[in-house]
């Protein structure tokens, strides 16, 4: 099962595999809050940027997420049989973990927060 929840909230042996997915570790932020940081799945620091900022509405952060979740690495150009996809390999194994066991995307947002980037994530797995 794949559930989410804010990295402040308590830890339960429910959650199972705890993921914290934000460009951000966090200052201070003791290490057994989590099992593993995947910066990765987080928005980029000029996206999110952007939406605290105002700038953009949660509808366009959205879509500017998920297209950065599923576009090409440049850094794979030099390899020509064998492309990274963006983070389509991360998704699909932790779509796949969710399927055996409990799996919790964590962020740093409130655990009563509507507009964060842990549900569109756990929307795309």
């Amino acid at each position: 099962m794949l559930q989410t929840k804010s990295v402040h909230s308590g830890i339960a042996p429910s959650d199972g595999l705890r993921i914290l997915a934000a460009r951000f570790r966090g200052r201070g932020r003791p290490t057994d809050r989590y099992d593993v940081w995947m910066a990765n799945l987080g928005p980029s620091e000029k996206l999110l940027k952007s939406f605290l900022a105002g700038k953009i509405t949660w509808s366009q952060f959205g879509k500017k997420y998920r297209k950065e979740m599923f576009a090409p690495a440049g850094t794979d150009a030099g390899n020509a049989t064998i492309k990274n996809h963006g983070q389509k390999f991360t998704l699909r194994l932790i779509a796949k973990l969710a399927a055996k066991e409990n799996v919790t995307l964590l962020c740093h947002c409130a655990e009563d927060a509507r507009e964060c980037h842990r549900f569109l994530l756990q929307d795309l797995i």
